[in-house]
This record gives C-alpha cells, sequence and structure tokens, in this order.
C-alpha cells in the first residue's frame, strides 16, 4: 500500500457508527492537489470550507453562511451521522440533487435511499471521512439508474460540533452524463 493511503479497517463492531463489515481498503490520503483535476465548483467549496475551518481539524455547521454558498446550494447535501443503526441519514438535499435522483431522500437514511451503484459503496467514502476526519473524494462512472450511466467527482467533507468527532458530512458532486437513454 502507497504511504499516501489511509487503510479504514472494515470489522464487525456493536457500534453503530463502525465501519460496514468487509475488508480491508485503501482511501487515499487527503491533499487539495486531488481536486486539481476536478470542476471549478468542488474547489470552490473545498477552499470556502478550508478557510471556515480555520486552524481546527474541520468546521462546524454553524461556521456556514448559506448566503456564501447560495450559486452551490441546489446542489449540496447535508448528511447526519446518527448514533444508531442507520448510520447515515439525509439532512439536506439541493434541488438539482433531488431532481436528479427524481425523489427527494431528505430524512431518510442512505441505506435507504443512496444515490449510486450500492449504499455500500456510498457508505464506504462517508465511512472514510468519520475515520480520518478530512475530506475524501470520489472519482468515477457508474450506473445508478440501469438507463443512466455518470462521471462523477464527489467532495465529502466532514463537520462537527466539538471540533473532533465528525457529526455531519456535506457533500458536492459534479457529473458528467455518459449515457442517459431517458432524454
Amino acid at each position: 500500500m502507497d504511504e499516501n493511503e489511509h487503510t479504514i479497517a472494515m470489522v464487525e463492531s456493536a457500534d453503530p457508527l463502525a465501519p460496514t463489515a468487509g475488508s480491508v481498503a485503501p482511501l487515499a490520503a487527503w491533499s487539495p492537489d486531488l481536486l486539481a483535476n476536478c470542476h471549478a465548483s468542488l474547489r470552490q467549496l473545498y477552499a470556502y470550507w478550508d478557510t471556515r475551518r480555520g486552524n481546527r481539524p474541520m468546521p462546524a455547521r454553524g461556521d456556514l453562511d448559506p448566503v456564501d454558498l447560495k450559486q452551490l446550494l441546489p446542489m449540496l447535501i447535508l448528511i447526519d451521522v446518527v448514533g444508531d443503526a442507520r448510520r447515515y441519514t439525509y439532512r439536506l438535499v439541493g434541488t438539482h440533487e433531488v431532481e436528479m435522483r427524481g425523489r427527494d431522500p431528505t430524512g431518510k437514511s442512505i441505506l435507504e435511499a443512496y444515490y449510486g451503484e450500492s449504499a455500500e459503496d456510498t457508505t464506504f467514502y462517508l465511512d472514510g471521512v468519520v475515520q480520518t476526519r478530512a475530506p475524501v473524494l470520489y472519482r468515477g462512472t457508474y450506473q445508478p439508474l440501469t438507463t443512466r450511466t455518470q462521471r462523477d467527482d464527489v467532495l465529502f467533507l466532514p463537520l462537527s460540533t466539538d471540533g473532533e468527532t465528525v457529526n455531519m458530512i456535506m457533500l458536492l458532486s459534479h457529473t458528467d452524463w455518459v449515457k442517459d437513454e431517458t432524454r
């Protein structure tokens, strides 16, 4: 394993916030350089998040002003980290995201309303943010619906009320359609 990868241990646990059962998988260590070839909106959100955290590992939700994020709000997602079997629930889903998904998952768990290849894939990235307390970037092509193939860059940013424990994750994705048979 490369020195720039973190190991996310996927083990069984009675703790509902522990990673899901499975194997050990590498997750790239965070560097803002990872955003170099991503859409400008992801770089913009990271720069804002970075400024708002100051010298802390991560900002709190209260440190963020929606007015500052006005142009990104339709694409933003806020996910609560919850201490029960649901693990992650959608707190806020921007209007563009709702339109793309064809439904509003607000209030539902990731396990019941994910948008991706699988709930396990989505949970893997969320677990990575919680464990490393650092941003995570997903870049890939996948098929969330049988009629749609898309290329996504997704930035996961941790938020914390106490500055130590991740209790919310802010997510922004930029999608390029590879194929959409419904259009």
